[in-house]
């Protein structure tokens, strides 16, 4: 007879998760990582996010470095934050990103848009999907007569580092030679283009960034706000002997 009850309390036990094994399953999640990566990729101190959470920043700071273990709650104030679902912390990360581009497989590539190019360009990072930015290398030959330098313009922001040669560069209004050593960061939506200065190719290594305006987060308190039912509107009087009509 006592044998069934022994089998019973033996599986709740199995059933149980202890503190220790909760907090080696957070920690393996490194919950605290994400929290902080999200966080630095918006920019945000830790007093804008407890602002926005109604968490202490020194609670945050905690829990980012894995000292406190989170409660549901927390996660979820924080995944309403950065507009993620709360199953974002639980997922299994993929793995560390890591191409490499030989320089016999890339392919090089004229100016578009025009029937005599000012440069060429060798894409860096075809190989990475979904990639935040365009790394490329270029070369500006020498002008001729029937070459015409060709403004353009996107979003995000560029750089360019001059390896060697010589460059101009028109942005706007403004316009500047380049020299080997020579880096420049501009707005990439101004109007901008290049133009070889000397008599032999210029090359650069040129990084395009396509950012989109970020999404502003948004606090707790307009989200309660907002999903909170308002009174309703008082009903108008109504004259004595007259039912109210529904």
């Amino acid at each position: 007879m006592g044998e069934p009850a022994e089998v019973k309390i033996e599986e709740m036990q199995k059933t149980q998760v202890d503190p220790e094994t909760a907090e080696r399953f957070i920690a393996e999640k490194r919950i605290g990582e994400r929290i902080k990566r999200l966080r630095l990729k918006k920019s945000m101190g830790l007093v804008e996010l407890g602002k926005h959470t109604g968490l202490s920043a020194s609670f945050l700071s905690q829990l980012e470095t894995g000292r406190v273990v989170p409660t549901l709650r927390n996660l979820s104030r924080i995944a309403m934050v950065f507009s993620k679902d709360l199953s974002y912390f639980f997922e299994t990360e993929p793995n560390a990103l890591f191409r490499i581009h030989r320089r016999k497989e890339r392919v090089r590539l004229p100016q578009t848009g025009v029937a005599a190019p000012t440069y060429f360009f060798e894409s860096l990072g075809y190989m990475v999907p979904d990639r935040h930015m365009d790394p490329y290398f270029a070369e500006f030959v020498p002008l001729t007569k029937e070459m015409e330098p060709k403004a353009h313009m996107h979003p995000g922001f560029e750089f360019l580092y001059l390896l060697d040669g010589e460059l101009d560069i028109h942005h706007g209004d403004q316009a500047c030679t380049l020299e080997a050593g020579d880096a420049i960061y501009f707005d990439a939506s101004t109007p901008h283009s290049y133009q070889c200065a000397g008599k032999k190719p210029a090359g650069a290594i040129i990084v395009t960034m396509h950012q989109a305006p970020a999404a502003q987060p948004i606090p707790l308190r307009a989200v309660s706000s907002a999903t909170t039912p308002k009174p309703a509107a008082p009903a108008p009087p109504q004259r004595p002997g007259v039912p109210e009509i529904k």
